[in-house]
């Protein structure tokens, strides 16, 4: 009911099961901004998921995350060495010919 200054109380709300409970606007109104909170945390999120920057960042992190382990700087290592090797022997085979 409204009040003679202009502003509402919720007395009684009726639920989807059919009992009634007793809410108040302050609590509606807090229903509402955690709602709205919620909402944009949400929208934050898919943003995030969805934004070519934040796919490229999650992509580096992964990547310094993976160069990290050992078993991935052995591997780095080897390869190096074996493209360095393939690299002196073309320019070796070319200075003999």
């Amino acid at each position: 009911m409204a009040d003679r200054d202009g502003s509402v109380e919720v007395r009684d709300t009726a639920a989807l099961d059919g009992t009634v409970t007793k809410r108040g606007s302050e609590q509606i109104v807090a229903d509402i901004e955690r709602t709205r909170e919620d909402l944009a945390r949400t929208i934050d999120a898919l943003t995030d998921r969805v934004s070519p920057a934040g796919n490229v960042r999650r992509l580096r992190e992964q990547v310094a995350e993976q160069a990290t382990r050992p078993e991935v700087q052995l591997a780095a290592a080897a390869v190096t060495l074996a493209v360095v090797g393939v690299v002196i022997y073309r320019l070796w085979g070319r200075r003999k010919g």
